[in-house]
């Protein structure tokens, strides 16, 4: 466990906040005092979201004096998705489907079972479908008082414009973009990163690198290095193998089209595209620009 910092209370480690957004706390010990029916989190990485809205479960169900304490039996069962009042649902292992909205819509048609909130919490809601995000919205529109709503996001763009219009948004800190994505496992970016970028030099070795089916989190954290690449060639650094090429292309739109092809990339994961399709096209696609 990471160090605590001194702005970092140890009920937030056991939560497994990062020190990094202690900042964001604050707001949401304020935004308990008087809870919107839904709350959107953005920024920061999966696993600071994660930690976060596990917090903030925790701070509208917790009863000791300063909540969340980590340690009673509401703080624990949250910790452990057991707590009666706590529907989690992840869309970074899969996308979110219709028939589970559906059961939310039912559910929060109920008060809580306990005294403190009832909370719906979607890691990764971009992975909703659009079918989904349909049923998500209807819930929205009918709850019972005491349910609430916490949809975790990179960043609100990601979700669609009317869960967005419906929520309060919060920022968390952003990922520092001069640290690139780690490696290792079967979601690990860097063997379709260096694939890529080996295609866009030369036009081999692709569809070595692509074999296989990638997952649909190993996609989204390569197109996550690919924009964090693009950011740091557009605020002037060519340090990175996306920066060098686009340093020595000569159309200079290609920077603006590509980040217009990442965003569309991600849109497509978001709408369940098949991961593999959407690295060949935005491989291919990108490639005829860099070349020229």
């Amino acid at each position: 466990m990471s160090a605590i910092s001194p702005s970092l209370s140890p009920a937030a480690a056991i939560f497994g906040v990062s020190p990094r957004q202690a900042h964001v706390l604050t707001g949401l010990d304020a935004l308990a005092r008087a809870v919107p029916q839904a709350v959107i989190l953005e920024g920061g990485s999966a696993e600071e979201r994660a930690a976060v809205g596990l917090y903030f479960t925790a701070r509208l169900n917790c009863k000791s004096a300063v909540p969340p304490c980590g340690t009673c039996t509401a703080c624990l069962q949250i910790l452990e998705n057991v707590f009666l009042d706590f529907q989690y649902f992840d869309g970074g292992s899969e996308s979110i489907k219709v028939d589970a909205m559906r059961e939310v819509r039912v559910l929060v048609g109920e008060p809580p079972r306990g005294s403190g909130k009832r909370v719906i919490l979607l890691a990764e809601a971009q992975g909703l479908t659009e079918e989904a995000a349909n049923a998500l919205l209807k819930a929205m529109e009918e709850p019972r008082p005491g349910n609430v709503f916490v949809l975790l996001a990179p960043q609100r763009e990601r979700l669609f414009p009317t869960l967005v219009s419906r929520s309060f948004v919060m920022t968390l800190a952003w990922p520092d973009t001069a640290e690139p994505a780690s490696g290792g496992g079967e979601d690990d970016p860097w063997p379709l990163l260096d694939g890529l970028h080996a295609f866009w030099r030369t036009g081999r070795g692709w569809f070595t690198a692509a074999k296989g089916r990638p997952t649909r989190t190993c996609a989204e954290r390569v197109l996550t290095e690919l924009s964090r690449e693009l950011a740091g060639f557009l605020a002037g650094r060519g340090d990175t193998e996306l920066g060098a090429l686009l340093g020595s292309c000569y159309d200079p739109d290609v920077a603006r089209r590509l980040d217009l092809l990442l965003a569309e990339s991600q849109e497509a994961l978001i709408l369940a595209v098949n991961p593999a399709v959407v690295l060949d096209r935005l491989a291919t696609r990108a490639y005829l620009w860099l070349r020229r």
